[in-house]
This record gives C-alpha cells, structure tokens and sequence, in this order.
C-alpha cells in the first residue's frame, strides 16, 4: 500500500521549499504542465518568494502537486501553477490544493480570488468557479520575443 499523500501550506514565500525542494519544483512542473516548462531555478526561487501562499502535496518524500496565490489581503487574489502529477490526478490532490489556498490567511477575507486556465475550467467550476463574462482577460508582454533591432 502507497503511503497517503500530506497536504503542506508554506509560510509565505516558501522558504523552505525555495531552499530544499527546488529541484522537486522544477521537475513537477517541467514534466506536468505545458505552460510552466522550462523555468529557470532563479526564477523559480523569485516567483516563489513573491507568493503569499504556497500549497505542496506530498507522497512520502515525493511531489506529487503544487499550487501557490498572490493577494493584496484584501480586494483580490490570484490562483497560480496548480499541478498534480498526471499519475495522481483523479485523487482530489487537486481539490485539497485549491481549498487548502482559498482558505489560507493570505486569501481570507478577499472579494474575488481569479485564476486563468486553458483546459481545465471543468475542474474549477466543480471547486465554485464561474466564467467571469463582465471581465475580460488582457495581455501584456514587455518581452515577446519578436523584438526587432
């Protein structure tokens, strides 16, 4: 019988997580998600430390899910990098993350918590998400890429 999975929630920007378990991080998100591969160790360190909450899911000594928000504490919040690894999604780590973070300190009391998915919105209306049809997501990239010289 595998061991059960442990739901942790970091102190704000994560610093043992930063420290001990980078590596973890970057795999988990590397080989989990298609938007998140490929970030370097230093910015992970920095998107890390800029999170107000941090939630991890652990199988014994492995990462198995992450998912982490930013808030102003008071008005608005945002979830980020929800990842379950594909061979323990169906389990509800998913769920525990998400809960876990809404019901966090750094979430308590905000108006609207946000986050933007590309094909999981199934998932987040069975956790009370709706589409936000008074809103519109917009986009803005200092660095695209395409600069020309």
């Amino acid at each position: 019988m595998s061991a059960p999975v442990r739901i942790e929630c970091h102190r704000p920007g994560a610093p043992g997580l930063r420290r001990l378990r980078l590596d973890q991080v970057k795999q988990l998100l590397d080989q989990h998600s298609f938007w998140a591969q490929g970030r370097e160790r230093a910015e992970l360190k920095r998107m890390l430390s800029g999170s107000q909450a941090v939630v991890t899911a652990w199988r014994a000594r492995q990462l198995v899910g992450i998912g982490r928000a930013t808030s102003d504490g008071a008005y608005r919040a945002v979830l980020w990098d929800v990842v379950v690894s594909s061979d323990h999604q169906g389990q509800g780590i998913g769920r525990r993350i998400v809960e876990t973070l809404l019901s966090s300190p750094a979430l308590a009391g905000v108006e609207r918590v946000y986050l933007m998915t590309t094909n999981s919105s199934g998932f987040y209306r069975q956790l009370g998400f709706n589409a936000a049809d008074s809103q519109e997501l917009l986009l803005w990239q200092p660095f695209s890429g395409s600069e020309s010289g």
